[in-house]
């Protein structure tokens, strides 16, 4: 029997872990790809041939070393011979005011979230035509409506938004391309003042924190609706139709 294959960037932990697992659970094969999360990945990886002998295979790499974009990709289809589905979900975000922003932070906030996506869907291009496959990216609902002190994170999901629009139609008919933009969904790791979290909670419209299984679930109808390309879909409980994008 052969099974779609999906690659996952950033696949190591939270909405990665939880999409990888939505995907295999739904029959796919998933190469778990992390930088420097790589017990996480390992013990991921583990878990799901555990449940299906070679369904999941890891895969290493700085995203931000473009010359090695390429090779990524060719490692990626040399695991099953195939690859049916990518999904662009590696990211960086953290503040950057724009006084003591640098050109390091430009440099990896851009590249991560945006250049990096462009280039892995250009090496991938000719396998996921092959396979009539589909390209799913995180942006983000503050690629519309910019979080205060996050200008540059901003952009580059902005720019992310746009290239999944832009590319869906460079691409069509044989690769779909489409975007996922969470709210509210984690809390940050910098964990936020109840007050705060409080004043979150009163911006979505369903009044309660999303989960990555929203996510995945997200992504995995996305996989599935072939005649839905260059659209991006907000998961985050109508915070953007509330008018609240604050933090």
């Amino acid at each position: 029997m052969t099974f779609p294959v999906a690659l996952i960037t950033g696949a190591a932990k939270r909405i990665g872990k939880t999409t990888a697992c939505h995907l295999h659970n739904a029959g796919y094969n998933v190469i778990i790809h992390c930088h420097k999360s790589v017990k996480d990945a390992e013990k991921l990886v583990e878990q799901l041939n555990q449940k299906r002998s070679n369904s999941a295979h890891l895969l290493i790499a700085d995203l931000l070393e473009l010359n090695q974009l390429n090779i990524i990709a060719q490692q990626a289809v040399n695991y099953y011979g195939r690859l049916d589905l990518l999904i662009n979900n590696a990211s960086t975000f953290y503040p950057t005011d724009v006084e003591n922003a640098s050109f390091e932070q430009w440099d990896d906030l851009m590249t991560t979230n945006l250049k990096a996506p462009f280039f892995l869907i250009k090496s991938l291009q000719q396998q996921l035509e092959t396979n009539k496959g589909c390209v799913i990216n995180m942006v983000d609902i503050h690629a519309d409506r910019p979080l205060l002190g996050y200008p540059i994170y901003c952009m580059a999901k902005a720019g992310l938004a746009m290239l999944t629009k832009s590319l869906s139609r460079e691409l069509a008919p044989n690769i779909r391309v489409n975007g996922i933009a969470p709210g509210a969904i984690l809390w940050h790791e910098n964990e936020l003042a109840e007050e705060d979290k409080v004043t979150v909670l009163n911006e979505i419209a369903l009044n309660r924190l999303g989960s990555p299984d929203d996510i995945a679930e997200a992504i995995l109808y996305l996989a599935r609706a072939h005649y839905v390309t260059g659209q991006i879909l907000a998961v985050d409980g109508g915070r953007s139709v509330n008018g609240g994008a604050k933090a």
